[in-house]
């Protein structure tokens, strides 16, 4: 058993990570900005506070063992100033807690968003890949600048991880599905590019599963980046069309070119902009190479050092994400008012 601090634990990821620490038996605290009465029913103790403020950060680290790092701000727009707070000063807090307070391990939750570069496909690219010089979207800039802190403060007193999932989905996401299938419902969706990319796709368990597997072997993996999915990468739009079709959705009826998709994300970016306007674009140049370029890798280097294979299969990730699509989750789907793809 061992005491673990995890932050945003009532994140979507975080609370599957939670659910297995616990049935390991680890003495898990988590602190998140909002009330979580799940966690505490659980027994989890809660510490409800601001990762950005170094006090806080402090508090909750202290008499910790290992560190899950999962909180983070997401999402394709906004400044660098909107994201630098919680996605760089707060690793900075809490890297400095392991340092000063003995917790010996920090397992962080990246992306391979750190890797992107503008209109290029991944396919099946390895942990090689370089950290480009320019980056487009707020959120992988960040990301990719908090991951090379977390890697270089490896050192024999707090051994450091960094994870890639790539598309973490399942019940109760709040992205990748949501945004999917509500335009579906809507008739809105429509397929962007010729629809032969290819994509990993990591299911929320599974990802979660990743994160004990690094503690499990850190003398091993300490100091390195891996990638994470379910396994073979899919063709990303028969994906979503065979779930659309699984839960009773309008299919989609409409392509639209990559270039032309990717050229009005550029548009609504410099209106935006221009005009301050603080809501997400309804397209942006990043989402555009999410949804019509290939982005899979390489996951032999976790496969080998965290000897990590998926406890829950791709198949049966999305039959459980159907269910939970026309159970409890798929009513709000239905009717809940579109803003973004």
């Amino acid at each position: 058993m061992a005491k673990v601090l995890v932050t945003g634990g009532g994140g979507f990821l975080g609370k599957a990570l939670v659910a297995q620490l616990l049935a390991r038996g680890d003495e898990v605290t988590s602190i998140t900005r909002r009330p979580q009465p799940q966690l505490e029913k659980l027994g989890v103790r809660c510490i409800y506070g601001d990762l950005t403020q170094k006090d806080v950060v402090f508090s909750a680290a202290q008499g910790m063992e290992v560190i899950y790092h999962t909180a983070s701000k997401a999402g394709i727009w906004g400044s660098y100033a909107d994201y630098e707070p919680i996605n760089i000063w707060a690793v900075r807090h809490l890297l400095e807690a392991c340092r000063r307070l003995g917790v010996g391990a920090f397992i962080y939750t990246s992306t391979p968003s750190v890797i992107y570069r503008p209109a290029t496909d991944f396919a099946y690219v390895d942990e090689t890949t370089p950290y480009p010089s320019f980056y487009d979207c707020a959120y992988a800039q960040t990301k990719a600048l908090a991951e090379q802190e977390v890697l270089a403060a490896n050192s024999p007193q707090v051994r450091t991880v960094a994870l890639r999932p790539h598309l973490i989905y399942g019940p109760d996401d709040p992205h990748l599905v949501p945004r999917v299938v509500e335009r579906a419902y809507a008739g809105q969706l429509f397929q962007v590019g010729e629809g032969r990319n290819l994509v990993d796709l990591t299911y929320v368990d599974n990802a979660a599963q990743a994160h004990i597997a690094a503690y499990t072997h850190l003398e091993r993996c300490a100091g390195q980046a891996y990638f994470i999915g379910d396994g073979a990468a899919v063709n990303l739009w028969g994906w979503i069309k065979e779930l659309l079709a699984q839960v009773g959705a309008p299919p989609i009826k409409i392509k639209v070119s990559y270039r032309l998709t990717r050229a009005l994300g550029a548009l609504l970016e410099g209106i935006y902009r221009s005009l301050r306007i603080a809501e997400e674009p309804k397209m942006t140049r990043f989402v555009a190479d999410q949804l019509a370029l290939s982005n899979y890798f390489n996951k032999a280097k976790a496969e080998r050092d965290l000897e990590f294979k998926p406890q829950v299969s791709a198949q049966e990730g999305v039959r459980r994400l159907r269910e939970w699509i026309l159970g409890e989750g798929g009513a709000n789907l239905r009717h809940r008012s579109i803003t973004v793809l």
